[in-house]
């Protein structure tokens, strides 16, 4: 057993996205990771989807998840359950700073684009 202080691990920062890996497959988890976010008004996630299921869990703030031309809206102490493989982009919807946390059941994540290109991970 161990334990991860976070505010050790790295954070990469990109255009309106924050990410920081909290635990994952450079602390020797072999099947599952988990990811906090930070998300600026207007800013989202590249359009994905993965070989693993997903679960978002919003801090605080208001996201939108955009899949099969629908939108889900998720709001504080709210978790959107992703089946692996589906098509999806997390969108900040308010004008708020977005936090989430993400519990993906692979480690590493296997992410692709959206047409099934493989999307190598910055912070993989």
């Amino acid at each position: 057993m161990r334990v991860n202080s976070h505010a050790t691990l790295p954070t990469l920062n990109l255009p309106g996205l924050e990410h920081q890996t909290l635990a994952g497959s450079r602390d020797g988890m072999k099947s599952f990771e988990i990811w906090r976010q930070r998300i600026a008004p207007k800013a989202a996630t590249p359009v994905h989807c993965h070989d693993c299921e997903e679960v978002i869990t919003v801090l605080s703030g208001t996201a939108e998840c955009h899949y099969d031309g629908k939108t889900a809206v998720i709001r504080a102490d709210e978790s959107l359950l992703i089946p692996r493989s589906v098509i999806h982009q997390i969108c900040n919807g308010g004008d708020d700073e977005l936090y989430i946390m993400a519990a993906l059941a692979m480690s590493p994540v296997q992410v692709r684009t959206a047409d099934g290109a493989p999307m190598p991970l910055p912070w993989g």
